[in-house]
């Protein structure tokens, strides 16, 4: 790693920035990297953008609606907000999901490309083209429509990363009903909650996957939430993935195979109103009644289609694309399910965890099918780095030429190092491959802000600038903009294409939830800051700011602190409710190498570092070394986990942990 990567990014504003800023502790970067001239001259799409959709942001829509999709019936209204804030984009549009994903690729002559890539964890593989992921997609839709699946009804999905899960979504797509994916990793209890709250007609599931090596069931937990009468599923479609026998019910269950295997592969897609229902997608940690985003037909896939080409510099006909995401999340419905499909890319699809069957599996792949555009999360990315560059160093990496972020906020240090040594090849190449970083939500549907390789200056940690046609503020308590140089709070402040439409069967929560806290703008629940130039700095949820003594810090900002100082790998941070200061700043880390024999040498040195780098107010009240962090399969850090044991209650729920024993691991290794 260069000299420049090692050097602290995080710095304190002084004591008398003003009482005024939400976020006093600021990040501070002055390093810049500009797209080579080689890039910029190819690039896909180029600062015109911008000025085009400030210009009339409601037309550039329209145009990316005309040029990207293939509509059954023109639009003739690009927006109808005249009931805020329920939109309506391209009104009066009929579009189907899935001939736009499928059909007319191979009737524009692309039925020989390779669609998708998919990669088995035990390293088994199938390649699908254009025309033979449309055949199946076929044969899905008729066999839903056989079990009584009609236009409107809701499909649970509860399956692993492998295609049949892509294919079930435009499956339900191509004839109009609504999917709603359940992430593999879920309990029968959130499953059945699910189910009951879409009233789910037919449920998509496997007898298994595989994980890190083993057979993990699936089925179980179906047959577990369809237990207890009283819920509205008639059918479960059963995919043969690991060969574990499953419990059958005669009558409700059938296999994959023995259905959608034999259906027929002539089927019409037909369109659907822009505004018609896509998919609902529950947002994870919810309590009580779970929380179901609506996303509708239209708009969603204009703004996924869009960002994807953007924002990636997506060129179809040559790049290999993979999001790492699970389809289970919003990522993995937006950026693999749909956009990379509606733009005719080419993409890899991996069941498996980063390190099995060895910690090179994921360059394996990279090298096996030539990934140019590598789409994960920080989490992932500071694992890899915790293993070592030595690792990836053993992979021919030449093939990337674009690095995406996703999930939260990236820390500068992680920044530097998926910059040098995942996307420099090791310092083989002369100019490393530019690193977009994405904010946005499930609620969003698609990327909002992200830098453009090809036109953005980049700059470590930092998400910054509205892609075009976005039109994102940080405001402070009043709802007023903000000026450069300070925080406070993210939000939208004009509607657009891929917005959530709702919370399904609950429009007054949908109207509490996002559209009360400030007049007529959509509030994310981040909390975010504009550095000096302008550019938009993510700090985590806002219930993730801590208030110490008065004093608003960003646990973001702390793990950054943490994070680069060389013995620390890994590191979270929680407020916990403290007598003297409201809350006290606790931080969980993981050390590299020799460091966890140093003992309370480290953590002094760690705590007194903090201090350096952000301020005295900013030093953790304690530093816990832990063995690993709770993480769920997405790669996100549970901290309300770490939360319940920096308070001393009983741990919550960790059933959607990738690895449910962490929480006992870390508690043991305190008790020691």
């Amino acid at each position: 790693m260069s000299q420049d990567a090692k050097e602290s990014t995080v710095t304190a504003a002084p004591a008398d920035a003003g009482t005024g800023d939400a976020l006093e502790n600021l990040l501070h970067e002055n390093r810049k990297f500009a797209p080579s001239e080689e890039f910029a001259a190819n690039a896909v799409v180029g600062a015109g953008d911008y000025a085009e959709a400030a210009q009339d942001r409601p037309a550039f829509w329209a145009k990316q609606a005309r040029e990207l999709l293939t509509w059954s019936k023109d639009f003739d209204q690009a927006l109808d907000w005249s009931n805020p804030p329920f939109a309506k984009w391209f009104v009066g549009g009929e579009i189907n999901a899935a001939y736009n994903a499928l059909d007319r690729h191979v009737e524009n002559g692309l039925g020989d490309r390779v669609a998708i890539h998919f990669e088995g964890e035990p390293g088994d593989t199938r390649s699908y083209s254009y025309a033979e992921l449309t055949e199946e997609v076929k044969k899905a839709a008729n066999a839903f429509e056989s079990l009584g699946v009609a236009k409107g009804d809701r499909v649970a999905v509860y399956l692993p990363m492998i295609p049949e899960a892509v294919i079930t979504l435009l499956a339900c797509a191509r004839i109009g009903a609504v999917h709603s994916v359940v992430f593999g990793g879920f309990s029968a209890d959130a499953l059945r909650s699910r189910i009951d709250d879409a009233e789910a007609k037919l449920v998509v599931t496997a007898d298994g996957t595989f994980r890190r090596g083993k057979p993990s069931a699936l089925k179980p937990a179906v047959d577990e939430a369809l237990a207890k009468e009283g819920h509205t599923v008639e059918n479960v479609v059963v995919v043969k993935r690991n060969g574990e026998s499953v419990n059958w019910v005669e009558g409700r269950d059938k296999w994959w195979d023995e259905t959608v295997g034999t259906a027929s592969t002539e089927h019409t897609a037909v369109g659907h109103d822009s505004e018609h229902p896509l998919f609902i997608l529950y947002t994870s940690g919810t309590t009580g009644k779970p929380k179901g985003i609506l996303h509708t037909t239209g708009g969603y896939l204009t703004q996924g289609a869009y960002t994807h080409k953007a924002v990636f510099d997506l060129h179809p006909e040559t790049d290999v694309f993979w999001c790492t995401a699970d389809v289970g999340w919003v990522t993995g419905h937006s950026y693999v399910a749909y956009a990379p499909l509606i733009n005719g890319a080419t993409q890899v699809m991996y069941e498996g965890t980063p390190d099995s069957p060895h910690q090179g599996r994921w360059w394996e792949i990279v090298e096996k099918y030539k990934v140019s555009i590598l789409y994960t999360a920080p989490t992932a990315i500071r694992t890899f780095m915790k293993w070592g560059k030595d690792i990836p160093a053993k992979y021919d990496l030449s093939s990337i030429r674009v690095l995406g972020s996703v999930g939260e906020p990236i820390n500068p240090e992680a920044w530097m190092w998926y910059r040098e040594v995942i996307g420099g090849n090791g310092g083989k190449k002369d100019t490393p491959a530019p690193i977009v970083d994405t904010w946005w939500q499930t609620e969003t549907g698609a990327q909002m802000i992200a830098p453009l390789p090809g036109v953005t200056a980049t700059k470590p940690g930092s998400a910054q600038v509205p892609l075009p046609g976005i039109a994102v503020d940080v405001v402070d308590e009043l709802g007023e903009s903000v000026p450069d140089g300070h925080g406070g709070y993210l939000v939208v402040r004009e509607p657009w294409p891929s917005m959530l439409r709702g919370i399904w069967g609950d429009p007054e929560r949908f109207k509490d939830t996002y559209w009360s806290r400030f007049e007529a703008m959509y509030f994310a629940g981040d909390g975010a800051k504009k550095d000096e130039d302008g550019d938009i700095w993510l700090l985590g949820r806002v219930d993730d700011v801590m208030n110490v003594s008065g004093h608003r810090l960003s646990t973001t900002e702390i793990e950054s602190a943490l994070v680069s100082h060389p013995s620390v790998a890994e590191a979270a941070v929680v407020g916990a409710a403290d007598e003297t200061t409201g809350q006290a700043v606790v931080a969980f880390v993981i050390l590299r190498g020799d460091a966890a024999n140093n003992g309370d040498e480290t953590v002094q040195e760690l705590r007194n570092h903090v201090g350096k780098e952000i301020g005295p107010i900013a030093k953790p009240k304690h530093v816990l070394v832990v063995p690993e962090l709770p993480k769920t399969r997405s790669g996100k850090i549970m901290r309300r986990l770490l939360k319940d044991v920096a308070e001393g209650r009983e741990v919550g729920d960790a059933t959607t942990l990738s690895d449910p024993t962490i929480m006992q691991q870390i508690a043991e290794s305190l008790r020691k």
